[in-house]
């Protein structure tokens, strides 16, 4: 099992949900999460699980959603179960859980089978498959904190079945997989950022907004068979004057070998959730790659996550500057 000071590599053991087995922790928690999106329909969606083993209960769900809406409750779909109890076997390769949620592991830390059955509203029949292992957290100071984090690029394809429709999925996406403690306060403003294309290039970046700023505390790019960190970069947002979610966004970066990365985006769905003390705004982008990698399409996410009173402060005054 690995250790959350030595998370350096991704080992098949990890796929399994049991790395709380020697964790008096109450706080201590295991996440999966999935993202799939279709360009032609303007959709995006996850899957999503949390089990929290010394407390006994499982969380997550599955959303899908359009440009059409962004609460909860009035998008294409929504069900997120906060307190459901573990099942008594957690173990992969065919995990079902009691969300609806299903994981299968076809090959450990590459390949996955992806699904989700609630009849006649949503199903989802998916495969994710990575070209690289999954990439391990940088640094302690993102979001994430001391957490094992692994972040991985993959094609996931398949279709979902949504309200008697179905809709092909074949895209570039993210998912990571954690374990440790994360405790319900989560205080901080930060963002995760995505983007992938054709072929399994992408990249990833993780920023804390402090002091002003929006710096990147971690992130990474890939290209072919090759990954190369972020040393430093800033994300830059402009938001709607009266919703305040991210109309455009700009990642800009420095890497490892000083080679410069910039991509712009637009939004073009988003969807808001409510998580335990925080929200989450996030929206679907289209990005359009700079420098060296100019004239390419991505497509990614921008996960915008305020604490819960900084923004209904910042949406009381409309005043939605960095503090």
């Amino acid at each position: 099992m690995t250790n959350l000071n030595d998370a350096q590599e991704f080992k098949p053991e990890d796929d399994a949900f049991n790395h709380g087995a020697d964790s008096d922790d109450w706080w201590f928690t295991e996440t999966s999460w999935f993202s799939f999106h279709n360009v032609e329909h303007n959709i995006g969606g996850w899957l999503y699980t949390m089990v929290r083993p010394n407390i006994g209960t499982v969380a997550g769900g599955a959303w899908v959603w359009d440009h059409t809406a962004h609460l909860p409750w009035e998008v294409l779909y929504s069900q997120n179960f906060s307190a459901l109890e573990i099942p008594e076997e957690l173990n992969l390769p065919n995990l079902v859980l009691p969300t609806g949620v299903r994981i299968g592991v076809m090959e450990p830390g590459m390949v996955y089978s992806l699904g989700y059955d609630d009849p006649g509203k949503l199903t989802v029949d998916l495969n994710f498959a990575a070209r690289q292992r999954p990439r391990p957290l940088g640094t302690a100071a993102s979001t994430f904190g001391k957490a094992a984090h692994f972040d991985q690029i993959g094609n996931i394809t398949g279709q979902i079945e949504l309200s008697g429709k179905n809709i092909e999925i074949d895209c570039w996406s993210m998912r990571d997989r954690t374990w440790g403690r994360r405790p319900e306060n989560r205080p901080r403003q930060a963002g995760y950022v995505t983007g992938a294309g054709q072929g399994g290039a992408g990249f990833l970046a993780v920023s804390n907004t402090r002091d002003g700023t929006d710096q990147i505390a971690y992130g990474f790019v890939q290209r072919e068979e090759t990954q190369v960190s972020f040393e430093r970069g800033q994300r830059d947002v402009i938001r709607d004057p009266e919703n305040g979610w991210v109309d455009e966004i700009r990642i800009e970066a420095i890497d490892e070998n000083g080679d410069s990365f910039t991509a712009v985006g637009k939004s073009t769905n988003r969807i808001t959730i409510n998580r335990h003390t925080f929200i989450d705004v996030n929206s679907v982008i289209r990005w359009e790659l700079q420098n060296e990698d100019s004239g390419k399409i991505w497509w990614g996410e921008d996960q915008d996550m305020w604490p819960i009173h900084r923004w209904s402060e910042a949406n009381k005054n409309k005043d939605w500057s960095i503090n």
